[in-house]
């Protein structure tokens, strides 16, 4: 019981990172730019805390570095400046399906043979994508802000399968946090630059508290779950994102984003959950 409670903390935090991001820019308190680099910096700050305490050591110069900090920067940018225009909920779609998407070609293209129920799952979820970034008369996917999203997905993609073989991955998420910093200032330098104190809280919650804390947990929960257990999980994050936004942002919650949102969830766990039910049936 305490671990299921503990998994859904962790997925709370995870979709509250889209919320906030949101709420703080959409709102007016703050720039994307501004938003993204404090998040990245209290993120940091709460990561190196928790190693220290723990007593591990800082991988600053470690040859995943390069690629880590990069694809993060990548999907920071992104994911900061898609929310200038896309709803909470939408974002959450659109970056979790493109981060599933992404990994699942990679994995083809590596060599692994995928299976028809594999294919038929990532053929469903690449449906649900399409119908929300397809443009229609009603724009029902703001297209600058979708790429974005698109960007930051594929960023965050790349920045789990570089990271997946750490051997201490609360070690190298804070040296990818803090050599992602800079990137950011320089990739964002020139860009309108504002804030309030209501947008720097939330931008240190986001980076601190949700994003921080939240990696921490989810670190500390993974060897305690199934491979397939934890990708199953992740699919509650954007349904949490989308009620999140309904709730705290009066985002709408439409019949297109419901099917959508059921095509891409759907899709992603008959893809994830072939290798658990081959093995109860063996």
């Amino acid at each position: 019981m305490r671990l299921l409670f503990l998994v859904a903390l962790t997925m709370s935090a995870f979709a509250a990172n889209s919320v906030l991001n949101r709420l703080a820019v959409e709102g007016g308190h703050i720039d994307p730019s501004t938003f993204a680099v404090i998040r990245v910096l209290a993120g940091a700050a709460v990561l190196c805390m928790i190693l220290t305490a723990r007593g591990g050591r800082l991988p600053l110069w470690h040859k995943d570095r390069i690629v880590g900090a990069g694809s993060l920067a990548v999907y920071m940018i992104g994911f900061s400046l898609a929310y200038a225009t896309l709803d909470a909920g939408l974002g959450a779609l659109i970056l979790f399906g493109v981060v599933q998407m992404s990994m699942f070609t990679y994995s083809a293209l590596r060599g692994a043979r995928p299976t028809l129920r594999q294919i038929a799952g990532a053929g469903i979820a690449f449906f649900g994508l399409a119908v929300v970034l397809w443009p229609t008369q009603a724009g029902f996917a703001d297209p600058v802000g979708a790429a974005l999203m698109v960007c930051a997905g594929i960023g965050w993609a790349a920045y789990t399968l570089v990271g997946r073989g750490a051997p201490d991955p609360l070690g190298a998420t804070a040296a990818n946090f803090m050599l992602a910093l800079p990137l950011l200032v320089v990739l964002l330098a020139g860009q309108g630059v504002f804030t309030n104190a209501i947008g720097l809280g939330l931008a240190v919650v986001a980076g601190g508290l949700t994003s921080g804390l939240g990696y921490a947990l989810w670190y500390a929960l993974l060897p305690r779950l199934s491979a397939s257990t934890a990708a199953v999980v992740q699919l509650s994050v954007p349904i949490i994102a989308i009620l999140g936004g309904a709730v705290v942002l009066e985002e709408q919650i439409t019949l297109v984003i419901v099917l959508a949102a059921g095509c891409v969830v759907g899709g992603i766990a008959l893809s994830v959950t072939t290798g658990s039910l081959r093995a109860r049936r063996s």
